[in-house]
């Protein structure tokens, strides 16, 4: 029961953060599990079960918000699933010793940009008349399918940073959009695992069953957020953390020393303080524009997002 309250908070955190930016469940999840000591291919195939149940949830409360452009769903997700069997059985062909290493960089990566984009990168909306087509989608799906699966989460950090910097979709569309077709990912993903795994690789259930219930439970409540929340200060805080995180892991995996490892902790939190620091400055900065140019909270449509 303590195991199932634990990761059900885990994946409700997860959720709202991913529900919130588009992006971070399968890194902030992956990166829970792997820090409590779970291999890291069995760590990958929870969260993507989990997230069955999560994405279905995020998708059907983004839909009734009218967050979502179905065609871009429609051709972002099956090329999404291909990546991520492949993904899949990438991740269960590597050494227990390699997988935690690449899964731990992998994410440490990931944690770092979403931090550097939310915390220091210039937010805004470069909306053109275009929607995007599936020569940009298809590949996109592809790739962002693959990372997701074989590090551990990456399907929003890919193919939603990639929507939102092609301009060609509302910022509340591409979070919705990607969110609901991670549902198909996520689905692909779970089937290439189970598998792929042996039978040595046995999955807690008690914990998918913990983070999709967390999950499903902060999937509507995510969904408002994205409308109101600023994503700078929660995006900065998530990636932080991650970063955080995953370099203690790294750390660990390579036998650094205490003096080095207290050196490189100390800095990654110094530069977490500085980025937190900037996106509650850069917010109040936003505001105060929207506030000249006319612009008021109480329209969703017309806020900064990521």
């Amino acid at each position: 029961m303590q195991t199932l309250l634990l990761f059900g908070l885990a994946g409700f955190l997860a959720q709202l953060v991913d529900g919130s930016l588009g992006m971070a469940f399968g890194v902030t999840a992956t990166t829970t599990l792997v820090a409590a000591g779970t291999v890291p291919a069995v760590a990958s195939a929870a969260v993507h079960l989990a997230e069955v149940g999560t994405s279905l949830a995020s998708g059907i409360s983004h839909w009734k918000f009218r967050n979502i452009d179905w065609r871009t769903v429609g051709i972002l997700a099956l090329p999404g699933a291909l990546g991520a069997v492949l993904g899949a059985y990438v991740l269960t062909s590597l050494s227990t010793e390699s997988a935690s290493v690449w899964i731990t960089t992998i994410l440490l990566v990931l944690g770092l940009y979403v931090l550097i984009r939310f915390a220091f990168l210039k937010l805004g909306k470069l909306i053109t008349t275009k929607r995007p087509g599936a020569r940009m989608l298809a590949p996109l799906g592809l790739v962002a399918g693959f990372v997701d699966a074989s590090g551990g989460g990456g399907w929003g950090p890919v193919a939603t940073t990639t929507l939102l910097s092609s301009g060609r979709l509302e910022p509340r569309k591409v979070v919705g959009s990607v969110d609901t077709s991670e549902f198909i990912v996520a689905l692909a993903a779970s089937v290439g695992f189970l598998f792929a795994l042996s039978d040595e690789h046995d999955l807690n259930y008690t914990v998918v069953a913990g983070l999709m219930i967390g999950g499903i439970i902060a999937a509507p409540f995510a969904a408002w957020l994205v409308r109101r929340l600023p994503p700078r200060i929660l995006g900065a805080a998530a990636g932080g953390l991650i970063v955080f995180t995953n370099a203690r892991t790294l750390l660990k995996e390579f036998e650094a020393g205490d003096t080095l490892t207290t050196v490189v902790l100390t800095a990654i939190g110094v530069l977490w303080a500085v980025g937190l620091a900037a996106a509650i400055r850069s917010v109040r900065e936003e505001k105060r524009v929207n506030e000249i140019a006319g612009e008021t909270d109480a329209d969703p449509e017309r806020q900064p997002a990521p």
